[in-house]
C-alpha cells in the first residue's frame, strides 16, 4: 500500500518537473529560416541563441547577418567577419551595430564565454535577433572549418 501511495505522489511530480522545461522543438526561435540552436533565457527578459560550429557554417552559406568577433586579446578570426568589438566594449561601440534592433547579429569568441557575456549586454540594450557561437572558435577549429590567424 505505501509503493502505491510513493508512486502516486511521484508522478504528479515528475509531470510538473517536466513541464517547466521546454523541448527544443518548442523553443522560441528567433529566425525562422535558422529554426535551430539552443534558446538562452537572459535575466530582466529576453534570450539569444546559442548555435553549434555546424550551424554557423549553414548560416555562413547564405550570409545575411552581422558577424562579429568580441575575444580579446585578437587570436584570429573565421572567414567572413564583419567586425572586431570587445566584448567589454559592447555598449560604447553600438555605432558599429547594425542600427536596428531586430537585425540578425552573430557573436562569437575563443571559447563563447565572452560572447555570452557580450550577447546577454546587448539583449539588456534592446536587441532581439541575438545568435552565440557555442564553444567559439575552438569549436569551429575542433569541427574542421577554416580558422584565420
Amino acid at each position: 500500500m505505501k509503493r502505491i501511495h510513493l508512486l502516486t505522489l511521484a508522478i504528479p511530480l515528475v509531470m510538473g518537473l517536466s513541464a517547466c522545461t521546454t523541448p527544443r522543438s518548442e523553443a522560441p526561435v528567433l529566425d525562422a529560416e535558422y529554426a535551430m540552436g539552443q534558446v538562452v533565457p537572459v535575466d530582466g527578459g529576453g534570450h539569444y541563441i546559442d548555435i553549434t560550429p555546424q550551424e554557423l557554417k549553414a548560416m555562413l552559406g547564405e550570409k545575411d547577418f552581422f558577424f562579429v568577433n568580441v575575444h580579446i586579446p585578437y587570436e584570429g578570426e573565421l572567414p567572413d567577419t564583419d567586425a572586431f568589438i570587445p566584448f567589454n566594449e559592447i555598449e560604447g561601440n553600438l555605432s558599429q551595430f547594425p542600427q536596428d534592433k531586430d537585425a540578425k547579429i552573430v557573436l562569437y569568441c575563443r571559447s563563447g564565454s565572452m560572447s555570452a557575456t557580450a550577447a546577454r549586454e546587448m539583449v539588456g540594450l534592446g536587441y532581439a535577433n541575438l545568435y552565440n557561437l557555442d564553444g567559439g572558435f575552438r569549436a569551429w577549429s575542433e569541427a574542421g572549418y577554416e580558422f584565420i590567424q
